[in-house]
């Protein structure tokens, strides 16, 4: 029995589906790792996470077996063991797995328990649960494995404590949210270290997979809860951890410990990490995106730039007769300091047009909200011909905010291929770009200053759609409206609960029912970058036709 032990930490991305790209990684980085004992992957690293109905196909399992047997047979060279995260059938029934891979074979293999089925998770629909796991002898070392929500209940971990476990080691496909990281370690790491009296290893993944990203972040925690070794956030990183038994327990020795971004450097870079990944994971040459000379779209201009560079990124100006001289100089200063390709598409012909079009339908009709988003529609008509013509994808700029109240265009501004500002409430957007005109994200690969002008964070918001438009028009002012809309969408509190915090209940009454009769255009709205605990479209899952109102 050895009293050293050498642990490889991989906090990698992934392809999902891209099986044997995935093992040809995972090969590489165990070539890395040389001197360790054992490399650990996270969760589901061979086939990808989450792979939803994906993995319902006989032929991926089929070619999962064949890549796992593959990545088994490269350890016959004496190198370190792997632990891989993959998927195994039995007898008609999925498995969400480890396998210890040692000596050229599979020598042993371990079942999730517990399999999440809530917001963004869906386990149960794909996977049958595991037995209480048993650990996994490796070389004369009991090692248990609880595989990432398995470590957020006390049984799982207590079970494998009684069956001997010395070490618990954890790989994770968990997602980013607001606060996680204290979540993660303090209130479930710590708890089950506390509990057990074992030292735990958390390896968890980097990168985008659609409205996911995953932020990394791995760490291991000794059995005095102290931190020995905490990864960054948002880059993958390879880690050797070492281990040595005193008296009977074991310890990781001290090592690489990263502070982990701040709030809202954090959401910046999640957006980054979501944008980057979805475009080049899709193949787009770049981005094209409406600038309005508003902050949504000025924002999402400078987050395409901080993933994609300004070489890919492309702004187009669609004035309108509404459209102000500030708006027009604001938007050309964003695209100067952002030094992407600007350019202008004045939408008046296209206005006439349809105004022609419709005259006699529209006779005797005054002029009302149809010809408002009829200019929207113009726009995104406009911005997704420029899309086929060129193959950039069509970057959506509307926040949270909006899209509860159905504050914005079906077929119009809603229109693309993908959105970093979908579960951001406009509170944040401000928040996020007075943070980026004075910060650079660890991951951005825009310019080191300003990345728009002040004027742009300070003038009133308005769609410009109208004469003397302002959003406050319609909707109670953001610092108003935001915690009403968070009270409502993340909490799920009545009408009732939120006028006892002070709101005006009539008003509060009112943003239900606009969030309720919103939900047809949610759900046709284009994917984007989660970053709270509810987001649109994987957590928050409403009928559109819909009777109920608190009030």
């Amino acid at each position: 029995m050895t009293d050293k032990l050498v642990i490889a930490l991989a906090q990698m991305t992934q392809s999902m589906g891209g099986l044997a790209a995935n093992a040809d990684a995972m090969l590489e980085w165990r070539e890395r790792a040389a001197g360790a004992d054992l490399i650990v992957y996270p969760e589901l690293q061979l086939i990808g996470y989450p792979p939803e109905d994906l993995v319902l196909k006989p032929a991926l399992v089929d070619r999962a077996n064949h890549e796992l047997d593959r990545l088994a047979r490269a350890t016959a060279d004496g190198g370190p063991a792997m632990l891989v995260g993959t998927v195994a059938a039995s007898q008609g029934v999925l498995f969400n797995v480890v396998a210890l891979l040692e000596n050229g074979a599979v020598t042993a293999i371990r079942q999730k328990r517990e399999l999440p089925n809530y917001g963004t998770f869906d386990e149960k629909r794909l996977f049958a649960p595991g037995p209480l796991p048993a650990p996994i002898e490796f070389r004369g070392i009991r090692l248990g494995v609880p595989i990432c929500e398995d470590i957020w209940f006390p049984f799982v971990t207590a079970h494998l404590k009684a069956e001997g476990a010395e070490i618990l080691i954890s790989p994770n496909g968990s997602p980013y949210e607001i606060d996680k990281d204290d979540r993660r370690i303090n209130a479930v790491a710590g708890t089950r270290v506390r509990e057990t009296g074992l030292p735990l290893a958390y390896v968890n993944r980097v990168g985008g997979q659609d409205e996911l990203v995953f932020d990394g972040a791995s760490f291991v925690m000794n059995a005095d809860l102290s931190i020995a070794h905490q990864l960054v956030d948002w880059e993958e990183s390879l880690v050797l951890t070492t281990w040595e038994k005193w008296d009977g327990q074991w310890v990781c020795l001290p090592g690489e410990r990263h502070e982990l971004d701040p709030r809202p450097a954090d959401i910046y870079n999640a957006m980054v990490l979501g944008l980057r990944d979805y475009v080049n994971r899709n193949r787009f040459p770049g981005v094209v995106l409406g600038l309005s000379g508003g902050i949504d779209s000025a924002l999402s201009a400078a987050v395409a730039v901080d993933a994609l560079g300004a070489d890919r990124v492309w702004c187009v100006m669609m004035p309108s007769r509404f459209t102000g001289q500030e708006s027009l100089d604001d938007g050309m200063e964003c695209a100067r300091l952002l030094g992407v390709r600007y350019d202008t598409i004045p939408i008046e012909p296209g206005i006439g047009a349809f105004d022609a079009m419709l005259a006699g339908m529209f006779e005797g009709r005054q002029r009302d909200l149809t010809e408002e988003n009829i200019q929207s529609r113009i726009r995104g008509v406009t911005l997704m011909a420029l899309s086929n013509k060129f193959g950039h994808m069509l970057l959506t700029t509307g926040n949270k905010s909006e899209m509860s109240v159905g504050y914005a265009t079906i077929y119009g501004d809603m229109a693309g291929g993908y959105s970093v500002l979908k579960d951001a409430y406009k509170t944040t957007v401000f928040d996020l770009s007075r943070w980026r005109n004075d910060n650079v994200p660890s991951l951005g690969l825009g310019p080191s200053g300003p990345v728009m002008p002040e004027r742009v964070i300070s003038k009133p918001p308005t769609a410009e759609l109208r004469e003397n438009q302002k959003d406050e028009d319609s909707l109670p002012p953001y610092e108003v409206l935001d915690p009403i809309l968070y009270g409502l969408v993340e909490e799920e509190l009545s009408v009732e609960q939120l006028a006892a915090r002070g709101f005006d209940r009539d008003t509060v009454a009112r943003i239900e029912r606009l969030l309720y009769i919103a939900e047809y255009k949610r759900r046709q709205a284009p994917p984007g970058v989660k970053l709270g605990i509810r987001n649109f479209g994987r957590d928050r899952r409403y009928p559109i036709t819909n009777a109920f109102r608190t009030l």
